[in-house]
């Protein structure tokens, strides 16, 4: 899927059918834009994040989320600093509700992230002592693509503020899920594999972990919890960019013995189908931190990079 910016494509623009004209507020009852946690493709309401979206103007928004301490994804703690995926699913979630509401992409196909970015703000994450964190989010859809008489992509920028400062900017270029291309989506995972523990991979239970470590050192995507009620909600047979993601994160803090909080960024372009057990995962250190790639039957079917900070 084309990363960069794309001309618009006839039927889109401001003054066209393509973009809904009609002001849409939306609330987590479903008012008027029937924001629900269906509609946004969860699997439960406890998974809904983004509890309201509201439009500025043709291509821009105005979101609100709430970002429970006791998410999944958090440490257990007194006061926890959330988990940088909780951006990327937050904004999953956005991408979702735009196309929901305002965007014309044939039928009822719902499109899947293929390219996510995302930029963390040293110093200026929020932290929560109580139940939930409010988030105020700004958000921006361009490089609409046009196909087969509907939209083929589009990507949305999203900009989360707490007490008025920027702490996260996530990207993220959302179509068609990625084919398989006619090979087996199973790639066998091997025998002899260990789970290291969750400390290690930056993760907060056993759960989460989704790598092994083969005999000869190699990397391994084996989930301990094949239907994990975030990284793999309903036991899907592919991976999400969301699952993706942290693969790769865990992989380069268990290579580099780094903690979580050292991670500043995380990206990952998907190229293909990646399977939900048994792509092979190899980092390379960089001046940067690290940049990862996974692999099933025989080729790369995603890469991506984890910005470190040193100090």
């Amino acid at each position: 899927m084309p990363d960069s910016a794309a001309p618009e494509a006839p039927g889109f623009g401001a003054a066209s059918p393509g973009v809904s004209r009609t002001r849409w507020v939306t609330g987590p009852e479903g008012v008027n834009g029937e924001l629900t946690w269906r509609t946004l493709g969860l699997e439960t309401v406890a998974c809904m994040l983004l509890v309201s979206l509201r439009r500025l103007g043709d291509r821009s928004f105005e979101g609100h989320c709430q970002w429970p301490r006791l998410h999944p994804l958090n440490e257990r703690a007194n006061v926890v600093e959330h988990h940088p995926l909780i951006v990327v699913e937050s904004t999953r979630q956005i991408a979702a509700a735009v196309q929901h509401g305002h965007l014309r992409t044939g039928g009822e196909r719902q499109f899947a992230a293929v390219s996510v970015s995302l930029g963390l703000h040293p110093g200026a994450q929020p932290s929560e002592s109580g139940s939930v964190t409010h988030v105020r989010v700004r958000v921006t859809l361009s490089d609409l693509v046009p196909g087969g008489g509907a939209l083929a992509s589009f990507r949305i920028t999203a900009e989360y503020l707490h007490a008025g400062q920027v702490f996260a900017t996530c990207t993220m270029t959302c179509g068609p899920p990625v084919p398989d291309g006619g090979e087996p989506l199973l790639a066998a995972p091997g025998f002899g594999l260990l789970h290291p523990s969750a400390a290690a991979v930056g993760a907060v239970a056993d759960a989460d972990v989704l790598l092994a470590r083969g005999p000869q050192g190699r990397l391994v995507v084996v989930p301990r919890d094949p239907a994990h009620p975030v990284l793999l909600p309903g036991r899907p047979s592919r991976l999400t960019a969301l699952a993706v993601l942290e693969a790769g994160r865990q992989a380069v803090l268990l290579s580099s013995g780094m903690t979580s909080r050292a991670v500043a960024g995380l990206r990952v372009d998907i190229r293909s189908a990646v399977p939900a057990k048994g792509a092979t995962v190899a980092v390379v250190s960089d001046h940067l931190g690290a940049r990862f790639a996974l692999t099933a039957v025989g080729r790369i079917v995603a890469t991506g990079t984890v910005s470190l900070r040193r100090s």
